[in-house]
């Protein structure tokens, strides 16, 4: 799917920072960004994602930090409070 269909389907560009623990240093942590579009406040990719890392990776998940901002939106006008004139 474009990127543009996944607007319109109401996807989010969704970063998630996840802290992990180390495997050979288990008290170190370490982060990792992760960046998808995904759809909020579900996040059904980010879930996956996260699915396969605790099954499949060695590092142990400490915390994720997520943030989200939908790209597709109305325009937001301000008006100036100066008036110019060039001569």
């Amino acid at each position: 799917m474009r990127e543009i269909e996944r607007m319109l389907r109401n996807y989010r560009l969704t970063t998630a920072e996840i802290l992990y623990h180390m495997p050979d240093h288990p008290h170190l942590l370490q982060s990792f960004v992760w960046q998808e579009y995904d759809i909020a406040p579900a996040f059904p990719v980010l879930n996956r994602f996260l699915d396969f890392w605790s099954h499949n990776l060695d590092g142990v998940l400490h915390s994720v930090r997520v943030a989200s901002l939908s790209l597709v939106r109305p325009a937001h006008m301000r008006y100036g409070m100066i008036s110019l004139t060039l001569q």
